[in-house]
């Protein structure tokens, strides 16, 4: 396994779908092909943008996905146009919008900053039986991995940089146990 830094580990070319990435995006298909046509209509292109993304795509949106996937012998996106467009979709995420979800998820008291007591409130609603020391190491790998940020108090997180926002999204998932 390669070691790349943080900027070569988020940039979207770097990106292949991972198998698991098709998987869950052939399981969405299935599951919003509901009469199994075999395509997606527009409204079942709009429920499976939500059941990936979280979000109701605009109209514009929809149409620009319905043209994207169209092909001239079916009336809705079939399968692999599908995963193809979910796929680029994925690939063009702003991993810098993904931190910034994450860190306000932290940030309760929209401060700018994150205490302990943020960590320790956030991961005894998402992991109430996270080990305390755990949490503890998650904060302390936070002060460390953003020690350069310019900060007052030395016991707070600041909101990373983009450079820094994959590395704050290892750290957030390494706390919770998950890997990247």
């Amino acid at each position: 396994m390669s070691v790349r830094s943080g900027a070569a580990f988020c940039r979207n070319e770097d990106r292949k779908m991972a198998a698991v990435d098709r998987k869950r995006f052939v399981s969405v298909f299935d599951q919003c092909d509901v009469e199994k046509k075999g395509y997606l209509s527009r409204e079942d292109v709009k429920v499976a943008v939500v059941m990936l993304f979280g979000y109701k795509p605009s109209k514009s949106e929809t149409s620009m996905l319905m043209e994207a996937g169209a092909v001239p012998t079916c009336p809705g996106v079939p399968l692999e146009q599908f995963v193809s467009l979910m796929g680029r979709k994925l690939s063009a995420g702003d991993p810098y919008e993904k931190t910034r979800q994450i860190f306000s998820a932290f940030d309760l008291h929209c401060r700018g900053f994150l205490k302990l007591e943020d960590f320790r409130s956030v991961f005894a609603r998402v992991a109430p039986r996270l080990p305390e020391r755990t949490v503890l190491e998650a904060f302390r790998i936070s002060l460390i991995s953003f020690q350069h940020i310019h900060t007052q108090k030395s016991s707070h997180v600041c909101f990373p940089s983009p450079q820094m926002s994959c590395c704050f999204q290892r750290v957030w998932l390494r706390g919770v146990g998950l890997s990247c």
